[in-house]
């Protein structure tokens, strides 16, 4: 197996590519879209409101000799060459931070790595199934699922279409029962009896127990709707999930699920890793994960509209033709309306954080009359806050001087990159918290 690490965020020579030529040349340069096209699943699924993760968005993008990265990590294959995306905060060994967001925000059991040591595809497998569960509760937040099924009958109480082969083979001689079909509105469907069969390939696994417990309320729904499942049906079921796709904007939410279980599903005959040009994998939104991760620790003191669910927009300008125009996502609105924050999450260096992030920023709080403004980064090394004071008047008068009433902080968490182990990083990161939650004024 060809083998090559690199990290978020960081540009490498393109001999560094030299090892996976053939996985290089199928994923330069072309967008996260075009690569989940070829079977790549990222996570989250796209909107069209995101603003960090988009769909134009590069795994790798050109830069005279060199390759650049972006915000998004995980792992790609293709026949016998892979490559992994490790934080930038990564040691020679280990992810922790990595680990350490999905354990903050997705709840991922502590068995999660991408070390080379062991057969890639099956850790890659893991990812997906770890993934099950949320994408089980963010769809059952709809309701259970329901179609329109055709289901068979054979009895006195005829309501649909007479089957009239079905009819000769099993009611003769006649007895008083008709073959008949009817379609009928169900929980029973193809979808929900696909979930059926990835939760009971999930509880067969040594820790499927543990990954189920945080859904057990919407797996016991599941289960409790599909009263026809068959171990021996998952195939059928599977061809049929692969027929009919869900289509319906509202149910957008079902539509990621369905992706998912067909991959887990399918995982031993050719969705991860067979053949020598299909592309595989699965990436992370670092960007995301992040803002998720730091809402965690100020939720309780700021509003977190969230552009991924649509929950929380904001606009710009007042109602115009009948509609609400500039439809915005702050990433932290603090919920003290007389001293008002902006806050913004940034997964991204801060000599990253740069004209269009101030922009942005600015616009927020003149849109909620905020006098300060923040970006909160992951940083290694315990650099001090920048403290930005916006300017007043103009360089045609020659009277630019700063103001003293709004002001911009870049404000970092150091993220430790020595930790000896994943419970030592733990414990080092509890610590740095609290020195960011002290510095970071959040009244």
């Amino acid at each position: 197996m060809k083998l090559l690490k690199i990290k978020d965020n960081a540009q490498e020579k393109k001999y560094s590519f030299a090892g996976i030529e053939a996985l290089t040349r199928r994923i330069a340069d072309k967008t996260l879209e075009q690569l989940e096209r070829e079977g790549v699943f990222v996570f989250p699924e796209f909107i069209d409101e995101a603003e960090d993760l988009t769909r134009d968005q590069m795994i790798l993008q050109s830069v005279d000799d060199s390759y650049r990265s972006g915000n998004v990590m995980g792992f790609l294959g293709c026949g016998d060459e892979r490559l992994i995306i490790e934080s930038r905060f990564s040691s020679e060994e280990e992810d922790y931070f990595f680990e350490y967001l999905l354990d903050r925000v997705l709840d991922f059991p502590n068995i999660v790595d991408l070390e080379s040591d062991a057969d890639q595809n099956n850790r890659l497998f893991n990812f997906l199934l770890f993934l099950f569960p949320y994408y089980l509760k963010t769809a059952m937040r709809k309701g259970l699922f329901k179609r329109y099924v055709r289901n068979r009958y054979n009895d006195g109480n005829v309501k649909g279409r007479i089957d009239i082969a079905r009819h000769i083979k099993q009611n003769t001689p006649f007895i008083g029962n008709v073959a008949y079909s009817q379609r009928e509105f169900s929980y029973d469907n193809s979808l929900t009896e696909l979930v059926r069969h990835t939760i009971e390939f999930i509880k067969r696994k040594p820790y499927g127990g543990h990954l189920l417990v945080e859904v057990k309320d919407e797996v016991k729904l599941v289960v409790e709707a599909t009263p026809t499942y068959e171990l021996y049906d998952r195939q059928r079921v599977v061809e049929a999930n692969k027929k009919n796709a869900i289509r319906h904007a509202y149910f957008q939410e079902y539509l990621a699920l369905q992706r998912l279980c067909l991959l887990i599903l399918q995982h031993q005959k050719h969705q991860i890793g067979s053949g020598s040009r299909q592309i595989y994998g699965i990436l992370f939104d670092g960007a995301w994960l992040w803002e998720e991760y730091v809402n965690s620790l100020i939720g309780d003191a700021f509003y977190h509209p969230m552009n991924k669910s649509g929950k929380g927009a904001q606009w710009l300008f007042a109602k115009n033709n009948g509609g609400n125009i500039g439809r915005i996502y702050p990433d932290f609105i603090s919920r003290n309306n007389e001293s008002r924050i902006i806050a913004d999450a940034k997964y991204k260096p801060i000599d990253n954080i740069g004209n269009r992030d101030y922009l942005q920023v600015l616009a927020y709080m003149f849109r909620f009359d905020a006098k300060t403004g923040y970006y909160l980064y992951p940083e290694a090394n315990g650099t001090d806050d920048l403290l930005l004071w916006m300017n007043k008047g103009s360089t045609y008068e020659a009277n630019v001087t700063a103001r003293d009433d709004v002001s911009v902080t870049k404000h970092g968490l150091k993220i430790p990159v020595a930790a000896q182990n994943y419970d030592a990083f733990v414990q080092q990161m509890k610590v740095n918290e609290n020195e960011f939650l002290r510095a970071f004024d959040i009244g």
